[in-house]
């Protein structure tokens, strides 16, 4: 079980419900962030998780007196991944004499600046289980995100109109037009100019191009 390193200022609520999580707590002084997890990545390297929590008004306490930006620069410095986390359902715009806008301007410069990400909890309850929630996930097996979409295998009649509709001139109902004369890609290649002129919308310069394309050697 991955332990978690708890700083002893946190309030006893939030120990018992991580400890009713079924989580090892190792209680210490933390100068930096209110909760350690330490994990590996897929290098089998140490990381560690430093989580800042802050409470609705510890949050705006926090910007008036200015610690708050303090605060997570050094948590960037300091640990692998950097997370705050926010806790409360009060209405952060009107408990304080606050313009929405520096609240917003707060939040935009954590999250795209400093790159720390933020989760929203309702309760300390909600917090311990998301701490939970994290240590699960970190101490599964992980593999590398792969961001790329996976192409769909292409039908052979999408194959087939894909190769005819790389011809110069030549879009999809084109493409379509010369299949369904000539129903085979060999039998398109093996036609004369004067075939090709049969299609409507490919004149003379364009049969021309086609068979240049088609017969001509590769240089």
């Amino acid at each position: 079980m991955t332990k978690v390193i708890i700083d002893h200022r946190e309030h006893k609520n939030i120990k018992r419900e991580l400890i009713k999580e079924g989580l090892e707590l190792d209680i210490k002084q933390l100068d930096i962030a209110d909760f350690i997890i330490q994990t590996k990545d897929l290098n089998n390297k140490i990381q560690t998780v430093g989580i800042e929590r802050k409470t609705i008004n510890d949050l705006l306490n926090s910007i008036i007196d200015r610690r708050l930006l303090n605060q997570l620069i050094v948590l960037k410095q300091n640990f692998d991944i950097p997370l705050l986390i926010i806790e409360g359902e009060e209405n952060i715009y009107k408990i304080r004499n606050f313009h929405p806008n520096s609240i917003r301007g707060i939040m935009a410069t954590i999250a795209i600046d400093f790159q720390i990400p933020i989760i929203y909890s309702r309760s300390f309850k909600d917090t311990a289980k998301y701490i939970s929630l994290i240590v699960k996930r970190l101490e599964k097996i992980r593999k590398p995100l792969n961001l790329m979409l996976k192409k769909k295998a292409l039908t052979l009649k999408e194959q087939q109109l894909n190769i005819i509709n790389s011809m110069p001139g030549i879009g999809q109902t084109l493409a379509e037009s010369l299949l369904k004369k000539f129903k085979s890609i060999k039998s398109i290649i093996n036609s004369s100019e004067k075939e090709l002129m049969e299609i409507s919308g490919i004149g003379k310069i364009k049969a021309e191009e086609i068979k240049k394309v088609i017969e001509e050697d590769f240089r």
